[in-house]
C-alpha cells in the first residue's frame, strides 16, 4: 500500500501508521489546541486507538480518512488533515488539527488546498464542507485562505453555535 497521498511545497501528507499513536495524542491530547476540535475535550489513549481503526476503515470504504502531515525537510508528524463523514453524514467534511508549535505558518492552509485538490481529483469530490467555533477565527481565516466560502451560522443542540463553510469544485475539476 502506498504512503504517500499528496505533496505540497513544504509537506508530506501520508496515511497513518501504528506508529502515529504518540504524535495522535500529541496533537489532540493537548487540551488548549482541542478546544477548538469536537467536543473540546483532549483525547485519551484509548480513544486514540479506536480512531486508527476507525481511520483504517475508512481508507478502505472511502479511500480517504484522516492523514499525518510531516514537514518534507524533516521526519515527525506535526498534525493531521482529514476527510470524514461524521456520524454518517453524506456530505464530506474536512477537518484538521495541529501541534501548538506550527501554528501560524501556513501550514494548515498549504495542507488543506491540498486536502481539497486530493479529494476533488482522486475521488470525485464536488463539494466539501467545514465546521468550526464562530469565535474561531483563525480557522475561519484558513478555510476562506483555501477557498471555502462562509455558510451559515447554526444553532447546535447544546446551546451554542457553529460556523459552516463550504467548498464547491468548479464543474470540470472532478
Amino acid at each position: 500500500m502506498i504512503d504517500i497521498v499528496f505533496e505540497t511545497e513544504r509537506l508530506v501528507v501520508r496515511r497513518w501508521r501504528d506508529s502515529d499513536l504518540p504524535d495522535i495524542l500529541a496533537v489532540y491530547g493537548d487540551a488548549e489546541a482541542m478546544k477548538w476540535v469536537g467536543d473540546g475535550e483532549p483525547i485519551t489513549e484509548e480513544e486514540g486507538r479506536e480512531w486508527l481503526v476507525v481511520t483504517r476503515r475508512n481508507y478502505e470504504k472511502r479511500g480517504y480518512g484522516m492523514f499525518a502531515i510531516e514537514f518534507r525537510s524533516e521526519p515527525g508528524v506535526i498534525g493531521f488533515s482529514v476527510i470524514v463523514h461524521p456520524g454518517g453524514q453524506e456530505q464530506a467534511e474536512a477537518n484538521y488539527a495541529y501541534l501548538r508549535s506550527v501554528w501560524g505558518q501556513g501550514i494548515a492552509t498549504e495542507a488543506l488546498c491540498g486536502l481539497i485538490s486530493y479529494g476533488v481529483s482522486t475521488h470525485g469530490l464536488s463539494r466539501l464542507i467545514a465546521t468550526t467555533a464562530p469565535e474561531n477565527t483563525a480557522s475561519h481565516a484558513v478555510l476562506i485562505k483555501a477557498g471555502m466560502i462562509r455558510g451559515e451560522l447554526r444553532a447546535d443542540e447544546d446551546g451554542g453555535f457553529t460556523q459552516f463553510f463550504e467548498y464547491e469544485a468548479p464543474r470540470n475539476a472532478a
